[in-house]
């Protein structure tokens, strides 16, 4: 019988930011494929009900506090979670933040705050753990994007060029390390409701709006990434490098309500 190539049994998984949101969703998808966890957050007394949520479906959690604006922090959280399992096989870089503001009221303090997180964060999450992949020459890192990662829009300047940058580093890092059996790609949601744009689907006509723009006409529901994310975990993306794969329903394509009259 064939060997199934999405099957994640005896990996290890480290998922940053998974207190609530996305990073629940992705680490529960990794978790039900067979994958251990380690969780991290800024605050680990945020992750007892997560952690109590993947041990119930018998797989085994280390939780850990990391914050990814901190070099220290991330270290530490690395290295304990590499010594809780002795291997880091997979890294979701999941970690993010958003500041909603016109440019020209973008201010000092957040663009640090965003690219800090998102961008420079991503890096050195990365850097942390492919440290431990490059020596047993395998690994699969997931650095997370949005559909800013190709598209920018209003309101967003700081947030779109993290993204961006995301997009760039992933290139750059899956050539840097890909001699060593590490692959590095990123998944790139679109509109998904979560903890940090809930406000704007709140605002009936701004969701009629967007669906109009989505060809497949609904924002994204988590789930719609758990297919990806095992995926691009598991050994059946053995030969998939530094791309960027877009799950966004089809709004980057640039569909419109127009009609075109053949």
């Amino acid at each position: 019988m064939t060997e199934n190539p999405f099957d994640l049994s005896g990996k290890v998984a480290l998922i940053t930011g998974t207190s609530r949101g996305l990073g629940q969703y992705m680490g529960r998808a990794l978790a039900k494929s067979g994958a251990d966890l380690i969780i991290t957050s800024r605050d680990a007394t945020s992750l007892v009900s997560f952690q109590e949520e993947i041990e119930s479906l018998g797989r085994r959690v280390f939780p850990v506090a990391m914050d990814v604006r901190d070099h220290g922090s991330i270290q530490k959280a690395v290295n304990d979670g590499h010594k809780h399992f002795g291997q880091i096989d997979i890294l979701v870089n999941n970690a993010g933040c958003n500041v909603r503001k016109p440019s020209l009221e973008v201010t000092w303090d957040d663009w640090n705050l965003v690219l800090d997180t998102n961008l420079r964060g991503t890096f050195f999450v990365a850097q942390a753990v492919a440290k431990h992949m490059v020596a047993r020459n395998y690994g699969r890192i997931i650095n997370i994007g949005s559909v800013t990662t190709v598209a920018g829009y209003a309101g967003l300047g700081p947030y779109c060029a993290s993204r961006g940058g995301t997009k760039q580093l992933t290139m750059s890092l899956a050539d840097d390390w890909g001699q060593h059996g590490v692959t590095v790609n990123c998944l790139a949601p679109g509109w998904f409701k979560t903890a940090q744009n809930q406000v704007l689907y709140e605002n009936k006509e701004w969701v009629e709006y967007l669906c109009d723009r989505i060809p497949l006409k609904r924002p994204g529901q988590p789930n719609d990434l758990d297919g990806t994310v095992v995926f691009l975990a598991s050994d059946a993306s053995a030969y998939i490098t530094g791309q960027t794969i877009l799950v966004d329903g089809g709004i980057s394509t640039g569909a419109t309500k127009a009609t075109v009259k053949s």
